[in-house]
């Protein structure tokens, strides 16, 4: 071949296809609000970062990262053990824990925070029964204070563990009972195959549970904020909303992001080049390990204490609350404020899945730096907490209602006022560049573990890109896309701050509805705007996980 030949087939193996300018326009669009916020940081922000490095600075970083490893630890060992135990083991309750580890799921955060404040503070039911019984008076006793960093560490845990729960429980449904055959073959017990084949293998999707719930951990507002805990995320409202500062809080945000860019780099990095793919194609319906005596009810307990902790305890404490001083007004505009939320949920996880399936694709058919620089980019609105995201989308749809204004007026002499900004088009665009990297992850580990090969079988067969990812693909990651979509529905039916800051005008949610009453002090009427948050995503949280239970190939129906 000669020199110019060479060179143009060179640069043709660079151009590239419809599916990577696909991956990357998509990219472009839901990394815009991200990259807004980043191009503060060189913005000059005066004496404000001296003035927080000599006060608040280092208390921010310690808090953050306590609450960062203790999460991070809690909601691995939760999920993974709890969904090991659900998926091969056979125990007391197996079928109801299957859906009803993913119930704290649908309890916001700052929730469960005031639930267990009210019921064990000093003036509470817990500590006045414990007066009562022993004769106590204050100072006597101690008692632990759920208005602390480990406190918020704890609740923070058991609300996130599902997002690990969730991941894994979809990756142990789709391993390979030839994998698990080996493991039996060479001695390995229920232990070993947990520890030396499982876990290793589903390495990706629980690297992406606990992604998230780190995430999640670093934007916590609500729960940190009601316990007067200091952290980045508080650190940031602070700067912006009560300093007025808002290049410092985009800084302060562009820190959240280092955070989340170094674990994933590190993890990327001591994964090497190990690949998780199936290299067998037996699915079958998986082998169940019969557990008796005291180690089934163990298991029972195991499962049953994070979803008695996590759910029950909080919504009976709700529940108690809001039949004693209910929010007698929702009753007459309940279906509104409901359907605005599953309107509003539903659309953005639709939306969120889809994309993220683009993106996850097109990666995998272009793998080179720019698509996967494009594809992290795309996905780190996770890591900013939502009312710097509603700003970064102000800014830019602010500037274009400004100048179509400016266009039609000297058209028309009129002003048509805003178009974009405070529409319900900007509130979910919002949602799906929050929680893009929930669906995100889910879906890139669950591809990952599709062989090449297959890809390689359905092009020689004649199919295209697209054929191949709807044929082939889709039906294998079914569960997963199932798992994407149920996580970002509750997950946008609790956001708040962005639904605060962008919602239009008389529009409110539940979580608003929630929100605005807990912050005059009316807990036990937001309590019922609360409760309606659970009861509405209860319904969809058991469906689609009954659904993801039959969607591994080969599972026999119940």
């Amino acid at each position: 071949m000669s020199s110019s030949t060479h060179s143009v087939a060179k640069v043709r193996s660079r151009r590239l296809s419809r599916w990577g300018w696909l991956t990357l326009a998509v990219a472009a669009v839901v990394a815009l609000p991200v990259l807004v916020i980043l191009a503060h940081i060189l913005v000059p922000a005066g004496d404000i970062w001296r003035h927080l490095a000599d006060t608040v600075l280092t208390r921010y970083l310690l808090n953050t990262l306590f609450l960062v490893l203790s999460v991070g630890l809690g909601t691995l060992a939760i999920g993974t053990g709890c969904a090991w135990l659900v998926v091969m083991c056979r125990f007391p309750g197996k079928r109801l824990f299957e859906w009803a580890m993913l119930l704290p799921l649908a309890v916001p955060t700052y929730v469960i925070a005031y639930a267990y404040t009210d019921f064990l503070q000093y003036a509470g039911p817990v500590q006045e029964a414990l007066r009562e019984a022993f004769g106590w008076s204050r100072g006597d006793y101690w008692f632990p204070d759920i208005r602390s960093l480990p406190g918020a560490a704890t609740l923070i845990t058991l609300v996130l563990y599902p997002y690990v729960y969730m991941l894994a429980r979809a990756a142990f449904l789709e391993q390979s009972v030839c994998m698990l055959d080996v493991g039996r073959t060479l001695g390995r017990g229920p232990w070993q195959m947990f520890t030396q084949v499982a876990v290793p293998l589903a390495r990706p999707a629980l690297v992406g549970g606990v992604s998230l719930a780190l995430m999640e951990t670093l934007n916590e507002f609500g729960a940190v904020q009601y316990f007067g805990v200091d952290t980045f995320t508080t650190g940031i409202y602070r700067t912006w909303f009560g300093l007025g500062e808002q290049v410092a809080a985009a800084q302060l945000a562009a820190c959240l992001l280092a955070f989340v860019i170094l674990f994933v780099l590190l993890e990327r990095w001591s994964r090497g080049k190990r690949r998780f793919h199936h290299t067998s194609h037996r699915y079958q319906q998986l082998p169940e390990y019969r557990l008796s005596g005291a180690r089934a009810w163990a298991a029972t307990l195991a499962c049953a204490l994070p979803v008695t902790v996590g759910f029950l305890l909080p919504c009976l404490l709700l529940g108690y609350m809001a039949l004693k001083a209910g929010d007698s007004v929702l009753g007459s505009a309940f279906f509104e404020y409901a359907g605005n939320s599953l309107l509003l949920a539903a659309v953005a996880a639709l939306i969120a899945v889809g994309l993220a399936v683009v993106l996850s694709y097109g990666a995998r058919l272009e793998q080179g730096p720019l698509t996967r620089t494009a594809t992290r980019v795309a996905s780190l609105g996770y890591a900013i907490p939502g009312s710097v995201v509603a700003v970064g989308i102000l800014i830019p749809f602010a500037w274009v209602d400004v100048q179509l204004n400016q266009l039609y007026k000297a058209a028309t002499g009129e002003v048509i006022g805003l178009i974009l900004s405070g529409t319900a088009f900007i509130l979910i665009y919002a949602y799906v560049v929050r929680f893009l990297a929930v669906s995100f992850n889910a879906v890139e580990a669950s591809l990952g573990k599709v062989t090449p090969s297959m890809d390689a079988a359905a092009r020689t067969l004649g199919e295209t890109a697209t054929g191949t990812l709807r044929k082939v693909h889709t039906p294998i990651m079914r569960g997963s896309l199932l798992a994407a979509g149920i996580l970002v529905f509750v997950d946008v039916m609790k956001e708040l701050p962005a639904t605060i800051i962008l919602r239009p005008f008389n529009f409110d949610t539940l979580a608003v509805r929630a929100h605005n009453l807990a912050a005059d002090e009316r807990l036990a009427e937001a309590s019922t705007a609360s409760l309606a948050i659970v009861a509405v995503g209860i319904i969809p949280v058991v469906l689609l996980s009954l659904a993801m239970r039959r969607s591994r190939p080969g599972q026999a129906s119940d």
